[in-house]
């Protein structure tokens, strides 16, 4: 197992980064998706306990990842928020985060739980529904009817690693597509219904096992 892994996606050298993690080394662009920021705290709000620090740790990750790959731009592929957009809790970190990133560019593409994403005022570009960089065909979801290769989340895929315990976060690489694994470390999952040549690489504390 390795932190990275060197793939061609639409006819682009890429990597898979061990930490949920897309890089296009030839526009030094990383992509995440689904990170919702808050979703422990909305959870608390409901009176289901979880404990604290989830988003301050997953934003550490994102800037261990900028700070490898030194990144001039990160692409959130839908999902950044999970609800609302004005917890101080969560938003202190978003903002420290920020200032301390402020020459890196970060742009969002609108997920289902995005709807405050607007009007948040979070220091970042909005790309829309949908776009298309290069040989790429951004989106949330997959989309089949996409001109372009996708690039996704919004499944969360997870799997079962042979000898290990419980299911992992995995890129679902597709013959037209690559679904992302969440990127926030508080969400849950399913295992994809597989298509022939389909095939999973599973992210295992940091590291990548093909499947």
């Amino acid at each position: 197992m390795a932190e990275r892994m060197d793939i061609v996606l639409g006819g682009e050298p890429m990597q898979l980064l061990g930490d949920r993690a897309l890089y296009w080394p030839a526009r030094r662009r990383v992509f995440v998706s689904d990170v919702h920021l808050g979703k422990a705290d909305i959870f608390r709000r409901a009176g289901i306990a979880l404990p604290s620090g989830g988003t301050r740790h997953d934003l550490e990750r994102l800037a261990a990842i900028v700070a490898d790959t030194q990144a001039l731009s990160v692409c959130v592929l839908g999902d950044l928020l999970h609800g609302r957009a004005d917890d101080r809790r969560w938003r202190e970190g978003w903002e420290a985060f920020r200032a301390a990133h402020a020459a890196t560019a970060f742009e969002v593409l609108a997920g289902n739980h995005d709807r405050a994403l607007r009007t948040a005022g979070l220091d970042l570009t909005l790309l829309g529904d949908t776009a298309e960089e290069g040989p790429f065909s951004l989106r949330h979801q997959p989309d089949d009817a996409a001109p372009g290769y996708v690039l996704c989340g919004h499944v969360h895929p997870r799997v079962a690693a042979p000898g290990l315990p419980g299911r992992w976060p995995a890129f679902w690489l597709r013959a037209r597509g690559c679904v992302l694994p969440a990127f926030s470390a508080f969400t849950g999952g399913r295992e994809p219904e597989l298509a022939g040549g389909d095939r999973l690489v599973a992210c295992v504390q940091g590291l990548l096992l093909a499947l």
